[in-house]
């Protein structure tokens, strides 16, 4: 199948005043399209900053990280803002979610940077919250929803520009046991019936076993695949 996300021999420092630390080792990484893959691993291990890598909110220190056919660590600034902005759906532990906006037209944020007119926009965002099994709630503000229901209109707002990746960081970290597993039976099936790459970081076991793989890093480095679907 035809790689997706392409890391070689990627390396991430950080200094912190006169030390530098090695967060990432020469990390060899393949992800095919259509993937759900979970990343794991103790704290600091560098899940995140993986996750970061791939999502293109940060750039590696050495080695070439190519996503959705391009070489991404070349990119900066309006460059990489608009390749993220086609390719990239973002999902975050916590919601994000602006308190004033209704679930409608917080999901129809990242489209305010389209050529969208007003009417397909609200029309898109319909749509995303319908698959996310939110059609009657776009009218209601996030301090009217459920945990669960405002991770749902994150997801929606992370479908809404159709991305080529959907990027997850603890998308169930804040949410108890029977909602996370409605959340990730969600992302399931946004990956399987609509074909949807996902590349999740999470420390639940649980969780990691709605993936198709899990990927196993250690102190910056990947020690182990398991495959789980």
């Amino acid at each position: 199948m035809t790689a997706i996300v392409s890391l070689q021999n990627v390396t991430k420092r950080y200094t912190r005043g006169k030390q530098t630390v090695e967060v990432l080792q020469r990390i060899d990484l393949s992800i095919a399209q259509g993937d759900f893959v979970a990343l794991m691993g103790p704290s600091g291990s560098g899940k995140t900053t993986l996750l970061n890598l791939i999502g293109g909110l940060d750039q590696p220190s050495t080695g070439e990280v190519v996503v959705a056919g391009e070489r991404i660590d070349k990119l900066s600034g309006a460059k990489l803002a608009k390749w993220r902005a086609r390719h990239i759906g973002f999902v975050f532990q916590f919601y994000n979610l602006m308190p004033m906006l209704t679930a409608q037209r917080n999901v129809e944020l990242p489209l305010l940077l389209t050529s969208l007119s007003a009417s397909q926009r609200r029309k898109n965002a319909e749509t995303a919250l319908a698959v996310v099994g939110l059609g009657e709630r776009g009218k209601h503000k996030p301090s009217e929803l459920s945990g669960g229901q405002a991770q749902r209109v994150a997801i929606a707002r992370a479908l809404v520009a159709d991305p080529t990746l959907l990027v997850c960081d603890e998308p169930t970290g804040d949410l108890d046991r029977a909602t996370a597993d409605e959340i990730l039976h969600l992302l399931q099936t946004l990956n399987r019936e609509h074909g949807k790459t996902i590349v999740m970081v999470t420390h639940d076991p649980k969780a990691a076993e709605y993936a198709s793989h899990q990927l196993h890093l250690d102190k910056g480095q990947l020690v182990g695949t398991t495959t789980t679907a």
